[in-house]
């Protein structure tokens, strides 16, 4: 299972239980809060009915009931009330509390209900009883006819579903004696719309919230796996040899991209010296046994022509020697660069005639000429260092293998690049000299690979294309090498659009 499949799901597991487990707390004690708060208002109308039925109670005849009193009328008149309230979301439109009163022995002797209980006895029912045994009575009974009055949204009193009552009783007393009972019923489903209404609130809340929760958690999962992929891709393109910057990641993610970024410049600090020490170690072979021979020559009697030839072969050998440290030391600094130092517009065709006139003493020296086909006016981002130490290094390559009396061939344009470089600005050298066999093209920009000089079986350090192509990977750009029959052609391109936003290591 992929790493973002399996983030979303555990932080949809923990949403969604979570909030699974909070509607569940929430509607589990939402039901029963409102009927202990439905319940407390009808104790405290219990004892206010009670307190007023008090009197006519108490000068009631034995046997009697309540049915012509003034408090009964009172009664009735509430029952009979209408009303029309909008209560927030909700809207009463009856009032349902049925009232009934009893005598001390149980006796109903008033009851607002249509089908009036008077002269029953409820004296075995729970609110009754505890009542006049001096305790809290209470009690809730499923009833399939709504026994009060209008009901209004239940039906003309009808609850065809059975709906529960709740019923709350209050003593009536004179002085310390219970002279009878007073009953406050309510059915449930006068409240339960409210309850459904905010019922429903809850939940829409709730899955709007999980709703809103499994979108951070998108969000973040496609964050982090975009931060992942990120060090992915770094790693890759790392493994392939390429010197890129660490991607810029936030938290413990970017603080593992430098860390990755500081081990790979020490593992590759320690192949590189491994690698540059054996290889100078077989390139410097050669110029010291030509030192050491010759050294060991001119310690003897020799004539002046002699002596001056091994002379001159100490000085050539050492000249050899300089080079090849200083252009290695140039590649190895190059290398550990991750894009131009200095990036500035540099014009391509000024830099090829500051290159030229440098190297015009040996130009002449051999009697090369040049010559220009095409000279476009193209700017560049660009370290001018750099670009010169690339042009130069490709010249003086073409002047050492040029026939002397031949012809130097130079082009500076623009060209429709591959992929999705769009356009690139290109400097292209043709000399004609013997080229490179067929078979050694693809080892051409390599550390320390070369081919014989014309006329001589010496080579160069073969340093000089690798600090070229070294110079163009850090300006994004390329390397190309073509037969010209006779002769080489190298082609170094630069990217227009990705030079100018390189930096510096």
């Amino acid at each position: 299972m992929r790493l973002g499949l399996r983030l979303f799901l555990g932080f949809f597991l923990v949403a969604g239980l979570s909030a699974f487990i909070l509607l569940r707390v929430v509607l589990g004690e939402f039901k029963p809060s409102v009927r202990e708060v439905m319940e407390d208002m009808m104790v405290d109308t219990a004892n206010l009915v009670a307190a007023l039925a008090r009197d006519e109670l108490a000068a009631m005849p034995p046997g009697g009931n309540l049915s012509g009193t003034r408090f009964a009328q009172r009664v009735r008149d509430y029952a009979e009330r209408p009303v029309d309230a909008r209560i927030l979301s909700a809207r009463k439109r009856s009032l349902d509390f049925r009232i009934y009163v009893t005598d001390a022995t149980g006796r109903v002797v008033l009851d607002t209900s249509p089908t009036s209980a008077v002269g029953q006895d409820y004296s075995a029912w729970n609110d009754v009883a505890r009542t006049l045994r001096g305790d809290y009575g209470a009690r809730t009974t499923p009833e399939r006819l709504t026994p009060y009055g209008n009901a209004g949204d239940l039906g003309n009193g009808k609850d065809p579903q059975g709906s529960p009552v709740m019923y709350v009783a209050a003593p009536v007393r004179v002085g310390d004696r219970t002279i009878g009972v007073v009953t406050v019923a309510k059915p449930a489903a006068a409240v339960q719309q409210i309850i459904f209404r905010a019922e429903r609130r809850i939940w829409i809340a709730g899955l709007s919230l999980l709703a809103v929760s499994l979108a951070v958690g998108v969000a973040v999962t496609v964050w982090m796996i975009a931060a992942v992929r990120r060090l992915r891709r770094y790693a890759q393109e790392v493994q392939m040899g390429q010197r890129q910057v660490p991607p810029k990641v936030p938290g413990e993610l970017g603080d593992l991209a430098h860390a990755m970024d500081a081990m790979r410049e020490r593992l590759d600090g320690r192949e590189r010296l491994e690698h540059m020490a054996r290889a100078l170690t077989h390139e410097l072979k050669s110029p010291l046994a030509a030192l050491r021979g010759a050294g060991e020559l001119l310690q003897e009697e020799l004539p002046g022509a002699d002596r001056q030839r091994f002379a001159a072969q100490v000085v050539s050998q050492s000249e050899r020697m300089t080079e090849l440290v200083e252009r290695l030391l140039a590649l190895s600094t190059l290398e550990l660069r991750r894009g131009p130092e200095h990036p500035r517009p540099v014009a391509l065709v000024g830099a090829v005639d500051q290159v030229l006139a440098l190297l015009g003493d040996r130009l002449a020296q051999q009697s090369l000429t040049v010559r220009w086909l095409r000279r476009d006016a193209v700017e560049l981002q660009a370290d001018a260092e750099m670009l010169a130490l690339a042009i130069s290094n490709l010249l003086t390559n073409a002047i050492d293998f040029a026939p002397s009396g031949s012809e130097l061939t130079l082009q500076v344009g623009i060209e429709s690049a591959s992929g999705a470089h769009g356009t690139s600005a290109f400097f292209e050298l043709r000399d004609h000299g013997p080229g490179v066999p067929a078979g050694a093209f693809a080892q051409l920009g390599e550390r320390f690979f070369s081919t014989a000089r014309p006329g001589s079986l010496r080579k160069g350090s073969g340093l000089g294309l690798a600090i070229v192509r070294q110079i163009a990977g850090l300006h994004r750009g390329e390397l190309r090498f073509e037969p010209a029959e006779p002769g080489l052609r190298v082609r170094l391109a630069f990217p227009l659009f990705t030079a100018a936003s390189q930096t510096s290591s």
